[in-house]
């Protein structure tokens, strides 16, 4: 596979970072739900409709998208990673859904064929390009004209206690991992709603719309099973990896953690609230 994303490339398809992905994919797809709901919602995608599923990851978007679309439209599946392709690829058999193909691809300089897709998607799955404008104008340019993408990113770090309370956590018990650049290719990169639209701008699309949305993220298991989770994906974990952090350490971070998130928990269960960054825009005729 050509790429120009080397690093995202190597973290998300080759690091045992990235493998954690598979592990936890049922809590991770659990977690992420209400975000998938919110850009399968805007997308408004129909029966018959071709589709771009933008760093599909496990594919939890992509089966939910060919559901939608049914046996007249179909799915392309995009990502940077061959192994979250093959699980994948995998989830869609076991699911009986035949309207799926896979592509492994770095979108931002893929040849993906042009002016064949009717709308673009994405949970998540855009925020690690190397050059942005790019990578839109690419994704643009497979969408018919007037063709539509959709895609959900996280909000600031202090509207996300799913990001935040374990960052607090990992620092207070092993110290401050070197910092990059806020708009860096990475979770949050994001963050700041005329930052993306000033791209998808110079990106040449049209019907720019940027809103910021508060969900809630459902937590399986509660406070213990979350915070477990906590030291295994996410800031806690990259700090926890960067010191090279003990058992010791994981299990005080996930402790702390845990008392933090007790918070959301009521009688119907953990719900982190968090805020999403819904991104919406048109292929120019």
């Amino acid at each position: 596979m050509q790429s120009v994303n080397e690093e995202q490339a190597e973290y998300w398809g080759k690091s045992e970072a990235g493998a954690k992905w598979l592990t936890y994919q049922d809590q991770l797809d659990q977690l992420m739900a209400s975000v998938l709901d919110l850009v399968l919602e805007n997308a408004q995608l129909k029966l018959g409709m071709h589709v771009l599923d933008i760093g599909c990851g496990t594919g939890e978007s992509s089966l939910a998208a060919a559901r939608l679309v049914g046996p007249d439209g179909d799915v392309l599946a995009a990502d940077i990673s061959q192994a979250f392709l093959d699980r994948a690829s995998a989830r869609a058999s076991e699911n009986g859904l035949s309207n799926i193909s896979f592509q492994h691809a770095d979108a931002q300089i893929f040849g993906f064929p042009a002016d064949q897709l009717d709308a673009a998607i994405s949970r998540f799955g855009v925020m690690f390009f190397d050059d942005s404008v790019a990578a839109f104008a690419n994704i643009a340019r497979a969408l018919k004209p007037g063709g539509q993408m959709t895609f959900a990113a996280w909000g600031p770090l202090d509207g996300n206690p799913w990001f935040k309370i374990p960052h607090i956590a990992a620092v207070k018990r092993l110290g401050q991992p070197p910092r990059v650049d806020r708009y860096a290719p990475g979770p949050l990169a994001f963050h700041d709603l005329d930052h993306v639209t000033g791209m998808m701008q110079q990106a040449g699309l049209s019907d720019i719309q940027a809103q910021a949305i508060s969900v809630n993220l459902p937590g399986a298991g509660g406070s213990e099973e979350i915070a477990a989770l906590c030291t295994r994906v996410g800031p806690a974990a990259r700090t926890i990896a960067h010191f090279e952090g003990t058992e010791q350490d994981a299990a005080a971070i996930q402790h702390e953690v845990c008392q933090e998130f007790a918070q959301f928990t009521s009688e119907t269960g953990l719900h982190i609230p968090a805020v999403i960054n819904l991104y919406q825009a048109r292929r120019s005729n």
